[in-house]
Formats: C-alpha cells, structure tokens, sequence
C-alpha cells in the first residue's frame, strides 16, 4: 500500500465489510410517532471506489469547474438522494486511513464526518450514515450493532459518539466548505 496519501486506491477491508451490510434491511426499518416508516441509515456502501474518472466528472459537475479533477476524493458510497461519502486526501504523506472522510450532497449540501476512517467506523455504530453525520445538528446515540462488531475489528481510535467524533472534525478542518467554495464556478 502506498502511504503518500496520493497514489493509493486500494479498498480498506473495514469499508468493504461496511459494504456487505445491508442497509435497506428491516433491521434498519424505523417507525417514527406519526407511523411512518422510514430507513434509519440513508446509505449505500460501494464493494469499491469510484474511478478517478468518475470522480473527476463529479466534482466538475458539482462545482461547474472543468479545471476542477477528483484526485483528492474516493468515492465510496452514496445517500438515497444522490450525494457522495467519500474519503478525502487532505493529508499529505499519511495513508487512506489516516484521511477524513467528507460528504457531498447532490443539492449542494456538504460536511466533514469524520477525521479519519476509524473514525467514521465509529460514525456509523453510533447509528449514523455520512449525510446524516454531516448535517445534522444533533445526533443522538442510536448504536447498531452489526456496525459496532466491524467497527470493533478494524478501528485503531477510541470508541466514542458520533457527535464528538464529528465535532472534533469540523473543528479540525473548518474551511472545508469555504474550500469548496473557492473551486465553484
């Protein structure tokens, strides 16, 4: 695996096992007051990521800049709605697991999840999917327990909420959303 945080594009067994659970399963099934039934995670996990083309493609059309090229995003899920979970290469020199992990909604939306892949494993046992975590304001514990035992496996950081975890990566890359911003045409 190549550690320079620029060339890699090897698939983290972690996310591959996240891309095995099945999200849409009525174990996920949730009733709210109303009676409604909705799905408690809004996503689904690719077995891979996305080509650097694809990406490319996505970001010019997310941000209307044809100069724009996808070399620091891997894509490796979506929401219901279309926006993108994907790992973000903002560290220079560190490997894939040591990147964050952002969102980008299809309407514009986006958020930084996570400060890093065993972090946003945590995210996800915690009861959250990427749209959810970015941009929620509060985010109340809802443990699942599949996704514990995977994140229990592969996460090299402390258990804790999804709402610290989120926090504490906001805070570390605030100008993530005035970045994309300044790409926008």
């Amino acid at each position: 695996m190549d550690d320079t945080g620029g060339t890699d594009r090897s698939f983290p067994m972690a996310l591959a096992e996240v891309a095995g659970v099945d999200f849409y399963d009525d174990h996920y099934l949730v009733v709210d007051e109303d009676g409604d039934e909705y799905h408690r995670f809004g996503f689904e996990p690719n077995p891979y990521f996305e080509s650097a083309e694809w990406t490319t493609e996505l970001l010019r059309s997310w941000t209307g800049n044809k100069e724009v090229d996808g070399d620091a995003y891997l894509v490796f899920g979506q929401c219901g709605a279309g926006g993108r979970a994907m790992i973000w290469r903002a560290r220079p020199g560190l490997p894939l697991a040591d990147q964050p992990v952002v969102f980008l909604g299809s309407e514009g939306e986006r958020g930084v999840v996570a400060g890093n892949l065993s972090d946003f494993l945590w995210v996800l046992a915690d009861g959250f999917g990427p749209r959810e975590a970015a941009l929620a304001a509060e985010l109340p514990s809802e443990p699942d327990e599949p996704l514990t035992r995977i994140a229990g496996r592969h996460a090299t950081t402390p258990r804790r909420t999804a709402r610290e975890i989120v926090t504490g990566a906001r805070a570390e890359f605030p100008a993530f959303s005035e970045d994309l911003d300044a790409l926008c045409r």
